[in-house]
């Protein structure tokens, strides 16, 4: 049994310690210089449209427990669209006889990027120090800043959507242009 529970805990760090790595990974592939694909643009927006359906589903049910959660989920979702649209503003677009290349904004991507990678940081440290402090039942979620990090991952949700949709309608105006230049 000793040795079962010391597998669980050197998995758990395992992924722990992958964290770090899958962000810098994200990050890299987020700056890269890419084909525009309908297809892949348009599973990605519908993809992301179902998140956030569920995200917000899952943000009104937590306000039960957390107060605000809702409505930072609803901030975060704003500031995210705000921040896709600003993305589609600064992404470098090549149009090559193969198709729509695009290469998204290198700060913009470290932005979103950093955004996660401190929500996460600091949802952990005020998580310890609830759990440190002999917080019981369910207050040290909103202790360790809940409503934050679902504000976190809406920003990044909405983010993403408004990107791939914007890319999707981008291409598709490039397509018909091209079809009318024929």
């Amino acid at each position: 049994m000793p040795l079962v529970i010391v597998g669980v805990l050197l998995a758990i760090l395992g992924l722990v310690a992958l964290v770090p790595l899958s962000i810098a990974q994200r990050y890299r592939m987020s700056t890269t210089r890419r084909r525009a694909r309908g297809w892949l643009a348009a599973v990605n927006a519908a993809g992301f449209a179902l998140s956030i359906a569920c995200f917000l589903a899952g943000a009104a049910f937590t306000t039960h427990w957390v107060p605000d959660a809702l409505r930072y989920t609803l901030a975060g979702l704003a500031a995210g669209c705000t921040l896709g649209f600003v993305g589609l503003l600064l992404v470098r677009w090549e149009a090559a006889p193969d198709g729509l290349h695009y290469t998204p904004n290198r700060w913009l991507a470290i932005t979103v990027t950093a955004v996660v990678a401190i929500r996460l940081l600091y949802g952990w440290l005020r998580a310890y120090h609830a759990w440190s402090a002999g917080a019981g039942n369910a207050w040290w979620l909103t202790a360790a800043g809940a409503a934050g990090s679902f504000a976190a991952g809406a920003l990044v949700l909405g983010y993403q959507f408004t990107f791939w949709s914007g890319l999707r309608r981008r291409l598709l105006t490039t397509l018909r242009s091209a079809d009318r230049a024929r």
